[in-house]
């Protein structure tokens, strides 16, 4: 996001077009694990389900969860971005 696309944007990327709606849910639902003001409901969890298997809805959920931690992790001890993937 700092090199490229607004948070306006990027909060636009789950009512886009370009996104089919198993996406868009596996994005809302990344979300709401990710957010701690949001939680999953119910009728998210059932979206997603409709879209993904159980063992999917796992590894989303691992990716997910993982990249909280990072980003936590990373955060609290000062670790920045060693410039592996520089978005232009």
């Amino acid at each position: 996001m700092q090199a490229g696309a607004s948070e306006a944007k990027i909060a636009e990327a789950a009512t886009s077009d370009l996104f089919v709606e198993g996406e868009k849910a596996a994005l809302e639902y990344a979300e709401a694990m990710t957010f701690t003001d949001r939680k999953v409901t119910g009728e998210l969890f059932a979206r997603v389900r409709a879209h993904f298997s159980e063992a999917q809805i796992v590894e989303l959920t691992a990716a997910a969860a993982l990249e909280n931690f990072r980003s936590k992790f990373n955060v609290a001890l000062g670790i920045e971005a060693q410039g592996f993937c520089v978005i232009r």
